[in-house]
């Protein structure tokens, strides 16, 4: 009898949900997710975001741990981040 294993479910509220956004290296979309994960993420604890630079400095990686209070944040967060156009990848 093979079944197939279904993914972990969330239990809301999840405090520490990891959302990383690799972006473009400018400071304009730097801002832009800043405001994006304040508007979506009341209480971001912004001492915990991590930045990380690509190899050739054209992309940024930003961590963030946020309390996820629901499927609807964050789908409206991932939305949001998705549609701007120097977002490359929202995890």
């Amino acid at each position: 009898m093979s079944q197939d294993p279904q993914p972990p479910k969330i239990e809301f509220p999840c405090e520490d949900y990891m959302v990383k956004v690799v972006r473009d290296a400018d400071e304009q979309v730097h801002e832009f997710v800043l405001d994006v994960m304040r508007r979506h993420a009341p209480g971001l604890d912004e001492e915990r975001i991590t930045l990380r630079d690509s190899k050739s400095g054209n992309f940024t990686s930003m961590t963030f741990f946020i309390v996820a209070t629901g499927e609807a944040q964050l789908k409206a967060l991932f939305e949001e981040l998705k549609a701007h156009p120097s977002v490359h990848m929202v995890l």
